[in-house]
C-alpha cells in the first residue's frame, strides 16, 4: 500500500503537441518543480495577437507548493513566458548564466528586475528541496549554457533532456556530459521526458561547426557586405560569424533591438571571444569598404518588422540593399513561416543581393537530436517509463514508437496532451485526470483579456467587414426621429453601392417600423430584429454576412 501512495506527478501545461510554450510541473510530495516556462508566437488566425503564454491557473491554486522555475536554456520557448508568470507567481528562478544573463534583459523591459530572485547554476549542480532535489546536467543545443534537468527522488530519477543534440565538436568544446546521463541510467531512472523535435530525421545531426567551415568558404570569396540573418540567441552562430569576418578582415555590426541586447550580455557574460575592435555601431558601416563589413541581424524567419524584413523593403533606417551585397539566411523556416521567408529572399534577389539560404548551402544546422542520438539517450538512461515531449502529435508518436523498438513495452509509454496529470512510481504509469491548461493570449500590454470570442470576432471582421447602423429614438413616444444611418468597414465602400445601402436602410426601417407597431420598447429586442432583418437581405444580395452593430441612441 506505502508504494502504491508514493508517487510523482507530471503534468505538461505546455510543450506537448504544440512547438513552444514549453512547461513542465513534476509534483513530489509537497515539492513542485516547474521546468521552464516558454512562449509560442501566433497563429494565422490569432490575429493581432503578439505572443501566447502558458495557463498556469493550477500553479497559481498550488502557489505555496512551487518550489521554483528551473530553466534548461534561453530561447524564447522556454523562458519566454517568465516576465508574464513571475508577476502572478513569485518563485526563485534557477538557470545558468547565459540563460539567466538573457532572461535578465527581459525583466528589465518589465521592470521586474531586482524584484525577482535569479540563481544561478553550473552544470552537477544539486538544489536541495523539502522532499527532492534537482541536479543540472550540461547537454549542447543551438545555445550555450543548456542543461538537461534530473529530479532525485526516493522513489528514482525523472529525467528532463531539455532541447538537446549530440555534438561531438561543439563551437566551446562543452561537451554534453554523456557520462553523467550513463550513471544517472544505472541508478535508476523511472521515468524519461526527452525532445521529440527532429525525431522524423533518420541519422545524426550535423556538428554546429560544420557551419563555421562553410562561413568561411563563402567569406573567402565575397566581394561586397555580407549580410547574416540569424536567431539573436544562436550565439554560437554568431561567434562563428565574427570567427570568419576576423578571418577576412571585416569588422562586424549589429542590427535588430534583440540581436544587441543579447550579444551585449554575452560579451558581457565572455560567450563571445573576440576583440572589442572587431565591432562597430551600424552608423558607421558606410565609413568602412564593403568588402570589410559583415552586418549580423535578426529576421531569419521573415517576420515583418524585422530587421532585415525591413532591409528587403527598403524600409530599414541605417541599411540599404545594393547589388554585391551577400545575404545569408542562417536558419531553417519554422513551420508557418515558409511564405515570410520566400517573400523576403525574392525581395532580396530583386534588389540584386546574392542570397544564400540552407537549399544552397550548409549555413544552418538543427539544434535538436535526429534518430541515432535519441536512440543513443534512450540506451544511456534505460528509463522505466517514458513521456515524449516538445513537439507535435506526430513527433510525439514516432519518438513513442522509437522508444517501443528499443525495448519499452508499450504500456511504458505515454504520449500526453497539456493539462494531463501523469502518475508514476516504480511499479506503475498511468494518466490520472487532468488540471486546467490551455493558452493566454498576450495583446499590447493585455495579458488574457483576448479570448476566442475576441478571436473569432476579429475573424469575422477581416472576412466581411462591419456594418454600424445608427438609430435615435425618441424617449417618450419611442419613434425614430433620425437615422437610420449606415457606415460600412470592410464589407462595401458606400459611395459605388448606394442603391445597396439605400435598400438597407428601407429594411432597418421596416424593422423599426415591425417594433413600433407591436410596442416593442427594449433595445435588446430591436437591435436582434435590425440584425436578424439586416442579415438576410445582405446575404441574399451579396452572399456575405459582414458583422452587424446597430447603436440605438435615445433623446
Amino acid at each position: 500500500m506505502r508504494r502504491e501512495r508514493d508517487k510523482v506527478k507530471v503534468i505538461p501545461l505546455g510543450g506537448v503537441n504544440e512547438i513552444g510554450k514549453n512547461l513542465t510541473v513534476i509534483e513530489y510530495k509537497n515539492d513542485i518543480i516547474v521546468i521552464d516556462c516558454g512562449l509560442k508566437f501566433p497563429d494565422e488566425e490569432m490575429l493581432g495577437i503578439d505572443v501566447v503564454i502558458p495557463d498556469i491557473s493550477y500553479l497559481l491554486k498550488n502557489r505555496e507548493r512551487v518550489k521554483g522555475v528551473f530553466l534548461t536554456h534561453g530561447h524564447e520557448d522556454h523562458i519566454g513566458a517568465l516576465p508574464y508568470v513571475l508577476k502572478q507567481l513569485n518563485v526563485p528562478v534557477y538557470g545558468t548564466k547565459l540563460t539567466l544573463g538573457i532572461l535578465e534583459t527581459k525583466l528589465k523591459e518589465h521592470n521586474l528586475l531586482g524584484s525577482v530572485e535569479l540563481i544561478c547554476v553550473k552544470a552537477r549542480d544539486i538544489i536541495k528541496l523539502e522532499n527532492a532535489s534537482v541536479e543540472f546536467i550540461r547537454t549542447s543545443h543551438s545555445i550555450a549554457d543548456s542543461v538537461a534537468i534530473a529530479i532525485h527522488t526516493p522513489l528514482g530519477v525523472i529525467l528532463h533532456t531539455g532541447d538537446f543534440k549530440i555534438d561531438y565538436t561543439p563551437i566551446d568544446g562543452c561537451v554534453a556530459d554523456l557520462t553523467r546521463f550513463a550513471e544517472l541510467g544505472k541508478k535508476g531512472v523511472i521515468l524519461m521526458l526527452a525532445d521529440s523535435t527532429n525525431v522524423e530525421r533518420a541519422g545524426y545531426t550535423m556538428s554546429e561547426s560544420t557551419v563555421g567551415e562553410a562561413f568561411e568558404d563563402i567569406f573567402a570569396t565575397a566581394k561586397g557586405r555580407i549580410i547574416v540573418a540569424t536567431f539573436a540567441s544562436h550565439i554560437h552562430r554568431i561567434q562563428q560569424v565574427i570567427s570568419a569576418a576576423d578571418k577576412y578582415g571585416r569588422k562586424v555590426a549589429f542590427s535588430g533591438r534583440s540581436m544587441e541586447n543579447i550579444v551585449e550580455v554575452s560579451k558581457e557574460l565572455g560567450y563571445i571571444d573576440a576583440a572589442n575592435e572587431m565591432f562597430i555601431d551600424i552608423d558607421l558601416i558606410n565609413k568602412y569598404p564593403e568588402d570589410k563589413v559583415v552586418i549580423i541581424t535578426t529576421g531569419s524567419q521573415g517576420e515583418p518588422m524585422s530587421a532585415l524584413s525591413r532591409m528587403a523593403a527598403s524600409e530599414h533606417k541605417k541599411v540599404n540593399i545594393i547589388p554585391g551585397d551577400m545575404v545569408i539566411i542562417s536558419a531553417t523556416p519554422i513551420p508557418g513561416n515558409e511564405k515570410l521567408v520566400s517573400r523576403v529572399i525574392n525581395q532580396l534577389f530583386k534588389k540584386g543581393a546574392e542570397v544564400i539560404y540552407e537549399a544552397l548551402a550548409d549555413v544552418h544546422v538543427s539544434g535538436h537530436a535526429c534518430q541515432e542520438e535519441l536512440k543513443l539517450m534512450h540506451t544511456l538512461v534505460r528509463p522505466k517509463f517514458f513521456v515524449p515531449v516538445h513537439g507535435e502529435y506526430r513527433h510525439l508518436k514516432q519518438h513513442a514508437e522509437l522508444a517501443i523498438k528499443l525495448g519499452l513495452p508499450s504500456n511504458n509509454v505515454i504520449i500526453a496532451d497539456n493539462g494531463d496529470v501523469i502518475e508514476a512510481n516504480r511499479d506503475f504509469i498511468r494518466k490520472n485526470g487532468v488540471v486546467t491548461s490551455g493558452q493566454v493570449f498576450v495583446d499590447g500590454l493585455g495579458v488574457g483579456d483576448v479570448g476566442n470570442i475576441v478571436l473569432r470576432d476579429r475573424k469575422h471582421l477581416s472576412q466581411d467587414g462591419i456594418l454600424t447602423v445608427v438609430v435615435t429614438i425618441e424617449k417618450e413616444s419611442g419613434l425614430v426621429i433620425a437615422g437610420p444611418d449606415i457606415i460600412s468597414r470592410g464589407f462595401v465602400y458606400v459611395r459605388e453601392s448606394e442603391d445597396l445601402m439605400e435598400e438597407a436602410r428601407n429594411i432597418v426601417r421596416d424593422a423599426l417600423k415591425e417594433c413600433e407597431e407591436k410596442h416593442i420598447t427594449e433595445w435588446a429586442t430591436i437591435k436582434s430584429n435590425i440584425k436578424d432583418s439586416l442579415r438576410m437581405f445582405l446575404y441574399e444580395r451579396t452572399k456575405r454576412k459582414p458583422m452587424i452593430l446597430p447603436i440605438i441612441m435615445e433623446i
